[in-house]
C-alpha cells in the first residue's frame, strides 16, 4: 500500500506544479486549441487556450511509477519480486504513452494547420490499431514465471468466464477493440472543461482499488492463505499505475477545471482511454469496464445513435452530439453539465465496484 500511496502523491505533485510549466511552454509555442465554428457559441471564448496538456500527466505518471518502485525497495524480502518493472507495467505504460503519442500527432497537426481537422479519422484509428495490436501481442504471448500473461484468452466480466475462450489470436483482437473503444470513448467525453479529467479520475481510482484488492487476494502470492484468489498477473503494478495516473489527473484538474487554463487534447484523452482499456484487460474485468466507464459508454452511444438516426431518417435525436453539447444547446451551463456528468460517472463506478466486491462475497460465502 505504501508504494501505491507514494506513486499517487508523487504524480499529483509533479502534475500540479508541472502543468503550469506546460501552460507556459505551449503558450509560447502558440499551441492554442482551434475551435470549430459549429457548436455552442460560448466555446469561441476558449480559442487560443493551450492544448496537449496530456503530456503533463503522462510524464507525471511515468515518473511516479519509478518513485513507487523506489518505495518498493523498502518492503520485506518476500515482496521484493515486485520491485523489478514487469511486462504488465510495460504494456500499461506503453498504452498510455503511445496512444498519447497518436493524440499528440493529432493535436500537433491541428495547431500547425490552425483548424480543428488534425489527423484524419482513418489515420487516428490506424495509429490506435498499431499500438493496440503491438501491445496486445505482448500482453497475450509473453508469459511470466507463474504462467500468467497480462491479458487473458477468455472474455472476462468480474473474472474470466470459463466457457468464453477465444484463444490468443481472438484475445489480441478483443484487446485491440477494447483499447480503441475506450480510447475514443474518453476522447468523445473530452470537450468541456474538466469533464473527461474528472471522470477519468473516478475510473482510475476504481481500478487502483481493484488492483490492490486483487493483490491482497492473489494466486501468485505464496503467503496468501485464503480459499479464493485472483488469477491475474502483477496486480500491485496495476494498482500502482492506476493510482499514479489518478493522482496525476487530480493535479492536472486544478488547471483544467472551468475556466480551463489548458486542455488535455487528444494527447491526454487517447492516452487515458488506452490506459483504462489496458487496466480492464489486465484485471480481467473487460465487460465490467462497460459499467465502470459507463459515462464514456453513454457519451459514445449518443454519437452512434445520432449518426444512425441521421443517416436512416434524416433526423437528429440530439441537438448536437456528443451528449454534453446537447445539454449546452438546451441551456445548461458548462459547470452544471460537468458536475452532473461527474455524478453519473461516480454512480457507474460505484455500481461497478459493488458488483466486483459482491462477487467476492458470493464466492467466499
Amino acid at each position: 500500500m505504501r508504494a501505491v500511496i507514494v506513486a499517487a502523491a508523487v504524480a499529483f505533485i509533479i502534475s500540479l506544479f508541472g502543468t503550469p510549466v506546460a501552460i507556459r511552454v505551449f503558450t509560447a509555442l502558440k499551441a492554442g486549441q482551434p475551435i470549430r465554428s459549429v457548436g455552442p457559441a460560448s466555446h469561441q471564448g476558449k480559442k487560443g487556450t493551450p492544448t496537449m496538456g496530456g503530456v503533463a500527466f503522462i510524464v507525471a505518471t511515468v515518473l511516479a511509477y519509478v518513485a513507487g518502485h523506489v518505495a518498493l525497495t523498502t518492503l520485506p524480502e518476500a515482496q521484493i519480486a515486485q520491485v523489478k518493472p514487469t511486462m504488465t507495467a510495460l504494456v500499461l505504460l506503453g498504452l498510455f504513452v503511445f496512444c498519447g503519442a497518436v493524440g499528440f500527432l493529432d493535436d500537433f497537426l491541428k495547431v500547425r494547420k490552425r483548424n480543428s481537422a488534425g489527423l484524419s479519422a482513418k489515420g487516428k484509428l490506424l495509429g490506435q490499431l498499431v499500438v493496440g495490436g503491438g501491445l496486445g501481442v505482448a500482453a497475450l504471448y509473453v508469459v511470466s514465471t507463474n504462467g500468467q500473461t497480462v491479458a487473458s484468452e477468455h472474455i472476462s466480466f468480474i473474472r474470466d468466464i470459463s466457457f468464453l475462450d477465444v484463444g490468443k489470436v481472438g484475445s489480441v483482437i478483443v484487446f485491440v477493440f477494447v483499447i480503441m473503444s475506450m480510447s475514443n470513448g474518453v476522447n468523445l467525453t473530452d470537450g468541456l472543461d474538466g469533464l473527461a479529467t474528472g471522470a477519468s479520475i473516478l475510473v482510475l481510482g476504481a481500478y487502483a482499488l481493484i488492483g490492490f484488492w486483487q493483490y491482497r487476494h492473489w494466486c501468485g502470492d505464496t503467503n496468501y492463505a485464503g480459499n479464493y484468489c485472483y488469477e491475474v498477473r502483477d496486480p500491485l503494478e496495476v494498482a500502482l499505475i492506476a493510482a499514479a495516473a489518478a493522482g496525476a489527473c487530480v493535479g492536472f484538474l486544478w488547471w483544467n477545471t472551468s475556466p480551463a487554463r489548458i486542455f488535455m487534447g487528444d494527447t491526454g484523452a487517447l492516452g487515458l482511454g488506452g490506459l483504462i482499456g489496458g487496466l480492464a484487460m489486465a484485471t480481467r474485468t473487460t465487460l465490467l469496464s462497460i459499467i465502470i466507464g459507463g459515462l464514456f459508454v453513454i457519451i459514445t452511444m449518443s454519437v452512434v445513435i445520432q449518426i444512425i438516426s441521421f443517416k436512416t431518417t434524416g433526423k437528429r435525436v440530439f441537438r448536437m452530439s456528443p451528449l454534453q453539447h446537447h445539454f449546452e444547446l438546451a441551456g445548461w451551463s458548462e459547470v452544471n453539465i460537468v458536475v452532473r456528468f461527474w455524478i453519473v460517472a461516480g454512480i457507474c463506478v460505484a455500481i461497478g465496484l459493488g458488483l466486483f466486491y459482491s462477487d467476492f462475497l458470493a464466492v467466499m460465502g
